[in-house]
C-alpha cells in the first residue's frame, strides 16, 4: 500500500526567478545527475545530484528554514528530493513546476557547463581589468630562447600531474598570496599563470596584480588547451610543486589586507563574527581556505574545508544559498583576506575574523547526516554469501568507472533509477555495490523503502579483495545512459582538440548569454 504524503509546495519558473532577485536568501538546487546538470541549467542553480542529496545537504544548507527550490527534469525526482529534505528538518522546501523544461519554456536560458557564475566572473574580470595575457606560441618562443620567466600552474596538484605546460610549477591560486615570493627571484622577471582553460589563469594573474606584484604578470591564453591547439606538447606526470610551511609575514599580510579593504571585505572581531553565527535569520558558511593537510592538522571546530583557489573556481560547490554570508579562515592572515576580496568581487558577503582558525568562536551548524547502516556483506563473507543467495547485483559507482571494471553480471544504476535495475520480484535478494559505504547504504535504504526485502551491500573493494569475477563493458552504460558524466567538460582533457575548441568558445561566449539580473551581483571595483 502506498504511503500518503501531504502536498508539496510548488513554484512556477517565473516565481522562482523573482525569488532569485528579491534580495532574500534562497537556494535553487538542481537534483539531476552531473551530466544532466551540465547539459543545461539555470545560471544560479546549485548542483546537488539526488544520488548524494542527504550526504551534502547539511554542508550546503546550514539553516533549516532557508527557502529552497528543487529542480529536476520534470520526472518526479524533485518531489522525492523534497520529501528527503523535509525528513532532514528543512521547512521551506519547494518544487519548481515542470523542472528544467519549464524554465526553458518560460524563455529563460539553460546554460551548458559547470561553475557558471565563477566562469562568467573570470571573463568579466579579464574585460574589466584588461588582464595581460600571453599566447602559447609566444610563451614557447620565450622558453626556447631561454628567456627568464616564472611559470605557475594555478590548478590543483592532481590536475597539474595529469597535464601541464612544460616547466610549470604547481601553485594553486589559493596559495599564491602566501608562496609567490618563493618563486619570483626579482622584481623584473615575468610571471605567467596558467590553468586548463581561461578562468584560473585570469584570476591567478589578477590575484598577483592586485597584491601589487611589481613584475609583469601574464595569464596564459586558453591554458593547456591553447597549448595543445597550437600543436605543442604537454607534459604529463610532473611532480613540481611549491611546498613549505606558511608563516605570518608582515609584508604579505599588509598586501592581503589592502586588497581585502579595497574590495570591501571586512576583518571582523570575534564578537562581530559570533554575531554573524548567532543570527538565526541568515546562513553563514565557515570555510577554512588552507590546504587539505593544514586543515586535517587542525582547524576551528565545525569549519568546513574549501581550498581558496577551488572556492573561487567552483563557489557553487561550497556555497549554495544565494545572498548568504561567508566567513573565511586561515592561520596567517594572508590567504583568507585575498580569497575574501575576490568573493566580494563575485558578489558574496565575505569576511575574515581576527585569529582565523584560532578564533574563540562557537559554531552552531548542523552536523553531517549518516545513512542507515543496512546489511553489509564483508569481503571475507562475500564468496559464500553470493554463492548461497545468488543475488541480483546493482552497481552504483560512476558510469565511467563501471565501464572499466565491475562485478560480473552487475547492472549499473544511479540512485534515481534503482528500481529499474532491481529484480521484478521484491522478495529476491539484492546486493548493492558501491565505492563508499555511504553511497551503498543510501542505495540499499532506497530499495528497502521501495519494498525490496532482502537488500544487502558491499564495497567494490570488498568484491575485488574476495577474488570474485569482474568484467569490463566499454560501451555500457551507453553515453545516453551515463547521465552522471558530462562529456562536454571531460573530453577536452583527453586529447580531443575539437572538444577543446568548443569549450573555449563556450567560456568566451558566457557573458553574451547572460541577462542583466544574472550579471548584476558581480561587484568589480
Amino acid at each position: 500500500m502506498s504511503i500518503a504524503h501531504p502536498p508539496l509546495a510548488t513554484l512556477s519558473a517565473e516565481r522562482t526567478r523573482e525569488w532569485l532577485n528579491d534580495g532574500q536568501e534562497v537556494a535553487l538546487l538542481d537534483l539531476r545527475e552531473a551530466g544532466q546538470f551540465g547539459e543545461g541549467h539555470p545560471f544560479f542553480a546549485i548542483p546537488l545530484p539526488y544520488s548524494r542529496l542527504e550526504l551534502d545537504a547539511r554542508r550546503l544548507l546550514p539553516r533549516f528554514d532557508v527557502r529552497v527550490v528543487l529542480l529536476d527534469s520534470g520526472d518526479g525526482v524533485a518531489e522525492r528530493g523534497a520529501r528527503r529534505l523535509q525528513a532532514l528538518g528543512y521547512t521551506q522546501v519547494h518544487v519548481l513546476q515542470g523542472g528544467a523544461p519549464a524554465w526553458a519554456a518560460a524563455g529563460y536560458t539553460l546554460f551548458q557547463g559547470v561553475n557558471l557564475p565563477s566562469k562568467t566572473f573570470g571573463e568579466l574580470v579579464e574585460a574589466h581589468y584588461h588582464t595581460p595575457h600571453i599566447s602559447a606560441t609566444e610563451l614557447h618562443r620565450r622558453q626556447q630562447a631561454g628567456e627568464a620567466l616564472v611559470l605557475l600552474d594555478g590548478r590543483t596538484l592532481a590536475e597539474h600531474r595529469k597535464m601541464t605546460i612544460p616547466g610549470a610549477v604547481s601553485l594553486p591560486n589559493g596559495e599564491l598570496a602566501a608562496h609567490w615570493a618563493r618563486q619570483v627571484p626579482d622584481a623584473s622577471t615575468p610571471v605567467v599563470v596558467h590553468c586548463a582553460g581561461r578562468t584560473r589563469s585570469i584570476i591567478g594573474a589578477e590575484i598577483l596584480r592586485h597584491l601589487g606584484l611589481p613584475n609583469p604578470v601574464l595569464a596564459l591564453e586558453n591554458g593547456t588547451q591553447g597549448w595543445a591547439l597550437a600543436g605543442l606538447t604537454l607534459e604529463h606526470g610532473s611532480q613540481r610543486q611549491v611546498q613549505g610551511p606558511v608563516n605570518p609575514d608582515p609584508a604579505a599580510q599588509a598586501a592581503a589586507r589592502r586588497d581585502a579593504q579595497a574590495a570591501g571585505a571586512p576583518h571582523l572581531s570575534v564578537a562581530q563574527a559570533q554575531a554573524w553565527l548567532d543570527d538565526a535569520g541568515r546562513s553563514t558558511y565557515v570555510l577554512d581556505v588552507r590546504s587539505e593537510a593544514e586543515y586535517r592538522a587542525g582547524t576551528l571546530a565545525g569549519a568546513r574545508h574549501a581550498p581558496g583557489g577551488q572556492l573561487l573556481q567552483a563557489t557553487d560547490q561550497s556555497v549554495a544559498v544565494r545572498r548568504s554570508r561567508v566567513l573565511l579562515l586561515d592561520h596567517e592572515d594572508v590567504r583568507a583576506p585575498v580569497i575574501a576580496a575576490w568573493l566580494r568581487r563575485m558578489g558574496y558577503e565575505a569576511a575574515t575574523v581576527e585569529g582565523g582558525i584560532h578564533a574563540a568562536l562557537t559554531l552552531r551548524q548542523a552536523g553531517d547526516w549518516a545513512p542507515p547502516a543496512g546489511h553489509r556483506v564483508t569481503a571475507h563473507a562475500l564468496p559464500d554469501w553470493t554463492s548461497q543467495h545468488q543475488p541480483a547485483l546493482i552497481d552504483v559507482q560512476a558510469s565511467m568507472a563501471y565501464r572499466q571494471q565491475h562485478a560480473a553480471g552487475a547492472r549499473w544504476a544511479v540512485r534515481p533509477s534503482l528500481a529499474q535495475a532491481a529484480p521484478p520480484e521484491p522478495a529476491l535478494p539484492v546486493l548493492v555495490l558501491a565505492p563508499s559505504a555511504e553511497l551503498a547504504q543510501l542505495a540499499a535504504a532506497d530499495l528497502s523503502e521501495a519494498g525490496w526485502t532482502q537488500v544487502h551491500w558491499a564495497l567494490q573493494a570488498d568484491w575485488l579483495a574476495a577474488g570474485l569475477p569482474t568484467e569490463a563493458t566499454p560501451d555500457s552504460p551507453s553515453d545516453a545512459e551515463a547521465i552522471d558524466y558530462l562529456f562536454f567538460v571531460h573530453d577536452r582533457h583527453d586529447g580531443n582538440l575539437e572538444a577543446a575548441r568548443r569549450y573555449l568558445a563556450w567560456e568566451t561566449g558566457l557573458i553574451a548569454q547572460c541577462q542583466p539580473d544574472e550579471l548584476a551581483g558581480f561587484q568589480l571595483d
